[in-house]
Protein backbone atom coordinates (compact mmCIF):
# COMPACT_ATOMS: atom_id res chain seq x y z
CA UNK A 1 0.00 0.00 0.00
CA UNK A 2 1.20 3.48 -0.15
CA UNK A 3 2.16 6.02 1.82
CA UNK A 4 -0.54 8.21 1.35
CA UNK A 5 -2.75 10.34 3.93
CA UNK A 6 -6.36 9.42 2.71
CA UNK A 7 -7.87 12.62 4.59
CA UNK A 8 -4.86 15.60 3.94
CA UNK A 9 -3.02 13.46 0.75
CA UNK A 10 0.44 13.77 3.12
CA UNK A 11 3.04 11.66 0.92
CA UNK A 12 6.82 10.57 1.51
CA UNK A 13 9.11 13.17 0.38
CA UNK A 14 12.42 13.02 -0.66
CA UNK A 15 15.73 14.81 0.66
CA UNK A 16 19.20 14.83 2.20
CA UNK A 17 20.91 13.28 5.23
CA UNK A 18 23.24 16.31 5.53
CA UNK A 19 26.54 15.50 7.95
CA UNK A 20 28.96 18.09 9.38
CA UNK A 21 31.16 17.59 6.76
CA UNK A 22 28.03 18.54 4.59
CA UNK A 23 28.35 15.45 2.97
CA UNK A 24 24.71 14.65 1.61
CA UNK A 25 23.23 11.04 1.05
CA UNK A 26 19.32 10.36 0.10
CA UNK A 27 16.66 10.05 2.31
CA UNK A 28 12.72 9.76 2.77
CA UNK A 29 10.57 11.74 4.83
CA UNK A 30 8.14 9.31 5.87
CA UNK A 31 4.47 10.69 7.30
CA UNK A 32 3.42 9.47 10.40
CA UNK A 33 0.55 7.34 9.41
CA UNK A 34 -1.82 4.79 11.17
CA UNK A 35 -4.70 2.63 10.30
CA UNK A 36 -7.82 3.61 11.87
CA UNK A 37 -11.52 2.18 11.96
CA UNK A 38 -14.09 4.63 12.66
CA UNK A 39 -17.92 4.34 12.53
CA UNK A 40 -19.69 6.40 10.30
CA UNK A 41 -23.16 7.76 11.20
CA UNK A 42 -24.29 8.77 7.61
CA UNK A 43 -23.00 5.24 5.81
CA UNK A 44 -23.90 2.95 9.31
CA UNK A 45 -20.60 1.31 8.76
CA UNK A 46 -16.98 0.95 9.83
CA UNK A 47 -14.48 2.73 7.37
CA UNK A 48 -10.84 1.61 7.53
CA UNK A 49 -8.72 5.12 6.67
CA UNK A 50 -5.12 5.36 6.75
CA UNK A 51 -4.38 8.57 8.02
CA UNK A 52 -1.88 11.00 9.46
CA UNK A 53 -2.35 12.59 12.33
CA UNK A 54 -3.58 15.50 10.99
CA UNK A 55 -5.57 14.12 9.10
CA UNK A 56 -6.97 12.12 13.12
CA UNK A 57 -6.93 15.92 13.88
CA UNK A 58 -9.34 17.07 10.91
CA UNK A 59 -11.57 13.96 11.64
CA UNK A 60 -11.84 15.25 15.45
CA UNK A 61 -12.28 18.86 14.72
CA UNK A 62 -15.34 18.59 11.79
CA UNK A 63 -16.26 14.60 12.49
CA UNK A 64 -15.66 11.33 10.18
CA UNK A 65 -18.59 12.27 7.60
CA UNK A 66 -18.34 16.07 6.98
CA UNK A 67 -14.37 15.42 7.00
CA UNK A 68 -15.53 12.62 4.19
CA UNK A 69 -17.25 15.08 1.91
CA UNK A 70 -15.01 17.89 2.60
CA UNK A 71 -11.83 16.49 1.54
CA UNK A 72 -14.01 14.29 -1.38
CA UNK A 73 -13.25 10.59 -0.10
CA UNK A 74 -15.72 7.83 -1.87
Amino acid sequence: MSKICQITKKAVMSGNNVSHAKNRTKRTFEPNLHMHRLWSEAQNKWIKLKLSSKGLRIIDKYGLDAALEKYDIT
